[in-house]
């Protein structure tokens, strides 16, 4: 297992909702919990991966997300079992908008 955390400061867009879990940890997918917190405006997620040497890859993913959201004030935990940077995306897209009522 990996533990990777990254940060990212001055988001604009803050999250009011309870809590969230987005996916099911199993074979070739992972869980992503979205959560309101005080972190002076930024973006805090840390992910837990068993696909160990990917941390361009998650880096990648993660900036892609926050510049598309701009999260502010918000702490994402993710538990990973090999999902694809697509299953990413859309399980991180998924959480906020289940956070924000926009779930088609």
């Amino acid at each position: 297992m990996e533990t990777l955390n990254y940060r990212f400061e001055q988001g604009t867009r803050r999250l009011s909702a309870a809590p969230e879990v987005v996916g099911v940890v199993g074979s070739g997918n992972l869980e992503v919990l979205i959560e309101p917190a005080a972190l002076d405006g930024a973006c805090s997620i840390e992910i837990s991966t068993a696909a160990v040497g990917f941390g361009a890859i998650w880096e990648a993913v993660v900036r892609d997300f926050h510049q598309r959201w701009q999260l502010a004030d918000a702490r994402i935990s993710i538990n990973d079992m090999g999902a694809t940077p697509a299953v990413v995306s859309l399980r991180l897209d998924q959480a906020v908008q289940t956070m924000l009522g926009d779930v088609s």
